[in-house]
Formats: C-alpha cells, structure tokens, sequence
C-alpha cells in the first residue's frame, strides 16, 4: 500500500492536527486524535456541530498533521477525501473508534448514550497523499 508508512506512524501516533477549508478559503485546524480503520482510513471522533464537521460537509478534503507525543521529532502528513458518517449509523464505528484508541470501555452502554448526547460523528479519510516523502 502505497501510504502504509504514515498509515503505521498514525497507529503508533495518534495526535495531531486535522486542517479543514473554511468558507472564506482560510484555513481552520483542529487538535484531533486520529487511529486508522481495517479499510486504512483514518478515523476521528468530533461533534456534529464543529467547526471541522461544517467545515468537510462543504468541502469533504482534510489534512493531517501527526506526531510524537515529544511533538519534535518525527512527523507524518495524511491528505484526502472525508467522509462523514452521523448517528445512528456512526454508533457502531465510533465503539471501533473508542477501541483503537483507548481499548475496551468500562461502560460500553454509558458509552453509546454518551455519543448520542453529544451528537457525535465519525470522520473517514481515503488517503490520497502522504509525506513526507524525502527530509531536507
């Protein structure tokens, strides 16, 4: 696969930077953690009503900034097409979501009932591109 290198880095990293369009052009960026999926999406968690979610029902393209948890040191960078998947047909993946990131949950109940009391939805990257490819 031609991004498995920052595929792998994402799995290893999960912070970082999502960039989304906003309406005027200018950019808006986000502190996001991110994992990726059996497809080799990346995934995010948000909320129906931010900022990054309005922003990629306009314009469904992000970017992706991860990195170490040192912050200096290695990066990777992600771009592509975004798919939003809202409730209820998020629920199911937003428990993936929740375990790749953070393993099993205490309360998997309590869980569900909170994504739907805070309107959450599932951000799906299609990566199209991957950097860097050479260091300067």
């Amino acid at each position: 696969m031609a991004h498995e290198d920052a595929l792998e880095f994402i799995r290893s990293n999960r912070r970082g930077v999502l960039a989304t369009r906003r309406r005027d052009g200018g950019v808006q960026m986000s502190p996001v953690v991110a994992a990726v999926d059996a497809e080799h999406r990346v995934v995010i968690s948000t909320r129906e009503g931010a900022m990054k979610t309005l922003n990629l029902r306009r314009a469904p393209h992000a970017t992706l900034c991860s990195f170490t948890d040192r912050f200096f040191g290695a990066w990777r960078t992600v771009e592509g097409t975004v798919e939003i998947l809202s409730l209820p047909e998020a629920l199911e993946p937003l428990v993936d979501y929740y375990r790749l990131t953070s393993g099993e949950h205490p309360d998997w109940e309590d869980y569900r009932l909170a994504m739907h009391r805070e309107r959450r939805v599932l951000l799906r990257m299609t990566v199209e591109r991957s950097g860097p490819t050479r260091t300067g």
